[in-house]
């Protein structure tokens, strides 16, 4: 009678188990649709782009500079999620679009791309973000907006790899060796090693930016290494290579990562620390080597955690959507199911009623000890209580245990 109560305690968990990854799927397909009611259709062959941020009841209105503004970031991770989802069409217009930005860009021939775009349906030129200025009388655009930082167009890479993983459609392939041979370019093959944070400002003056972000190495090395494995290339081993040193570099104590290197190529030490570099190595091959991955959960756990989830920084002044979605994730590769799923039904009690994307943060400012601009001068950047593209897609992801940084 012992093993039978036994057995049937383990039949129990394994479909307590099943039961709880079903709701999580349910969940995802739901904000699938919530995302997919926003694309604006029909869209043309060039594809089309998702607003980052909505306007809300609770939230309010969005600032002049953040309506109609596509975030590149926030669009890699919804093409993630699409397919996820099963929502093809939706992957590929979004990941058109981004062919089509880094083919007729206004200015640059090299293949990158801006940090963010005008949503809705791309023309044969994407259009950038920006605002007519009743103060100024003229057309304004935001500095870091037409910018370039190499982590959005390393996310971009993915989206196409996974893309290409898909739908072995050739151009996600090709459009994703372009990116990384930009982000090939950003590292100077010095012993520094790793690539820089990318260009900041308007062009013909765009300035390279000289710090090196531990985040924009772990999205390289996931982007190299997946390159290294596909083609066969030697030059993507050497650039995951570069990027794994880097990230070797930041590393301490076998527990957690620096957040990156300051204009002089310092080390940037100090108290504070940042949950997604600590969270996105555990997700990427062979990064994950470099760490122990319960000693990892018990420092977010110490340093990041607040009531429902975690926060961006480990000053835990709030919950942070998107990273906690993050970690959801973590634990559902690592089979911790349960966990991860009672995570995932905590924020989704943070979704915005009207449009069904979740807040960037339940409280109405969170901070993340980080400045607005890349060369460190302007105001702080922070989350606010407004409907966000990114926390959503993550959370999707999370819960259909779909890693961004490999083939799934």
């Amino acid at each position: 009678m012992r093993w039978l109560t036994i057995a049937a305690a383990l039949i129990m968990g394994v479909l307590s188990t099943k039961a709880l990854a079903s709701n999580d799927r349910q969940s995802g397909v739901r904000l699938c649709t919530s995302m997919a009611d926003r694309m604006v259709q029909p869209w043309a062959e060039n594809g089309a782009l998702l607003p980052s941020y909505l306007a809300s009841k609770s939230g309010g209105e969005l600032p002049r500079q953040m309506q109609d503004t596509a975030f590149v970031y926030d669009n890699a991770l919804a093409v993630m999620a699409f397919i996820a989802c099963d929502q093809v069409d939706h992957a590929r217009a979004i990941g058109d679009a981004f062919l089509a930005a880094g083919l007729t860009d206004r200015f640059y021939k090299d293949g990158r791309l801006r940090n963010a775009y005008r949503s809705g349906p791309v023309a044969q030129t994407v259009a950038l973000p920006g605002w007519w200025n009743d103060t100024v009388n003229r057309w304004t655009e935001d500095a870091y907006q037409i910018s370039t930082a190499s982590g959005n167009v390393a996310w971009a890479a993915l989206a196409l790899l996974q893309l290409n993983e898909r739908t072995s459609d050739p151009k996600y392939l090709a459009g994703a060796n372009r990116l990384a041979s930009w982000l090939a370019a950003l590292d100077e093959d010095d012993e520094s090693a790793g690539i820089a944070g990318g260009y900041y400002g308007f062009e013909p003056d765009a300035a390279r930016i000289a710090w090196k972000s531990t985040e924009h190495n772990i999205d390289t090395l996931a982007v190299a290494q997946w390159l290294w494995l596909k083609t066969g290339d030697a030059k993507w081993q050497h650039l995951a290579e570069r990027s794994l040193r880097f990230l070797s570099a930041m590393h301490r104590d076998k527990r957690h990562f620096l957040v990156g290197t300051d204009t002089a190529g310092k080390p940037v030490e100090g108290a504070d620390m940042w949950l997604d570099v600590q969270v996105w190595p555990l997700l990427v091959v062979p990064a994950a080597q470099l760490v122990l991955p319960q000693e990892t959960m018990h420092l977010l756990d110490a340093r990041f955690a607040v009531a429902g989830g975690y926060d961006f920084n480990s000053d835990r002044d709030g919950l942070w959507v998107e990273g906690t979605a993050q970690v959801a994730l973590v634990l559902a590769v690592r089979g911790e199911g349960a966990r991860a799923s009672r995570l995932i039904e905590t924020i989704l009690a943070y979704a915005d009623p009207g449009s069904g994307w979740l807040f960037a943060t339940p409280k109405t400012q969170l901070s993340t000890g980080l400045s607005i601009d890349a060369m460190g001068e302007g105001s702080a950047f922070t989350y606010h209580h407004w409907p966000h593209l990114g926390a959503t897609a993550w959370t999707v992801l999370a819960a259909m245990h779909f890693n961004p940084f490999q083939p799934n």
